[in-house]
């Protein structure tokens, strides 16, 4: 990941843009610190993705097991219903 800063991002938007396209990442600077990444949308995507599965599989683990199969869960929703 190249490093840019806020004022060169500023005048050559149009440039690393283009760049972005072809898959390349830039972190843009201020005073030599990170405030922000430029990257393609489909890498943005990706990790979004990433995340929240990472963030449904750790709510998952929280869940109680309640002991049944899928069978039994199915029969019991079966039964409820008035056809």
């Amino acid at each position: 990941m190249r490093e840019v800063r806020t004022t060169e991002a500023k005048s050559r938007l149009a440039e690393l843009l283009r760049a972005v396209e072809y898959g390349e990442t830039f972190a843009i600077t201020r005073h030599g610190r990170p405030i922000a990444h430029l990257v393609p949308a489909s890498d943005q995507r990706k990790a979004s993705q990433k995340e929240a599965v990472e963030r449904f599989r750790a709510h998952r683990r929280q869940w109680r097991c309640i002991g049944m199969t899928p069978e039994e869960i199915l029969a019991s929703i079966h039964e409820g219903r008035r056809w």
